[in-house]
C-alpha cells in the first residue's frame, strides 16, 4: 500500500512538473509594489507593438478567410494571436497605468484615464471584429495617452528616440 502511494505521488508530481514546463508564463505588467522601477517608454512601445500585431492578424484573417477549409488551422492561430495581443494591451493599461502610474491626486487624472478607457474599449472591439477602424482608434487612443501622460519635453524626447530606433 505504501509503495502505491509513493508511485501515485511521483506520478502526480511528474505530471504537474511537465504541465508547468509546457504552459506559457503569464505576462506581468509590473510587480505592483512601490519599487520605483518603471519603464513608461517601454510600455508605450509594447502597446504600439501589440497594435501592429493585431493589425497584421486582422489582415491575415481576412486573406485566409477566402478559403477557410484549407486555411482553418492558420485562421484559428491568427484569431488567437489577435485576441492574446488585445488582452495583453488591456493588461498593460490596467495593471501598469491605471493601478500604478496614474495617481488619483493628479490634476490631469481625467485626461489620462479617458485614453486608457478608450484603449480598453477598442482592444475589446479588436477582439470582436477584423475592422481595421478599431486599429486606428487604438493607435489614436495610445497617442492620446502618450500626450496626456508625458510632459511636452518628455514627449519630444520619446519621439526622437523612437525615430532613432526605426532608422537603425
Amino acid at each position: 500500500m505504501r509503495r502505491k502511494n509513493v508511485r501515485a505521488l511521483v506520478g502526480v508530481a511528474t505530471g504537474l512538473a511537465l504541465s508547468m514546463a509546457v504552459m506559457p508564463a503569464p505576462v506581468e505588467a509590473h510587480c505592483q509594489i512601490p519599487c520605483g522601477i518603471y519603464g513608461d517608454e517601454m510600455r508605450f512601445q509594447m502597446l504600439e507593438e501589440h497594435i501592429t500585431t493585431i493589425e497584421k492578424s486582422m489582415k491575415l484573417i481576412g486573406e485566409l478567410s477566402a478559403d477557410p477549409g484549407k486555411n482553418s488551422n492558420q485562421l484559428v492561430r491568427w484569431v488567437m494571436n489577435k485576441e492574446n495581443h488585445a488582452d495583453e494591451m488591456a493588461q498593460v493599461v490596467t495593471e501598469y497605468f491605471l493601478q500604478q502610474r496614474l495617481k488619483l491626486d493628479d490634476p490631469q487624472w481625467a485626461a489620462k484615464v479617458k485614453p486608457c478607457h478608450e484603449i480598453l474599449f477598442y482592444s475589446m472591439k479588436a477582439k470582436q471584429t477584423t475592422d481595421q477602424a478599431n486599429v486606428e482608434k487604438l493607435r489614436a487612443a495610445v497617442e492620446g495617452l502618450k500626450k496626456a501622460y508625458f510632459t511636452k519635453k518628455q514627449a519630444e524626447h520619446l519621439e526622437e528616440s523612437h525615430e532613432g530606433a526605426h532608422s537603425r
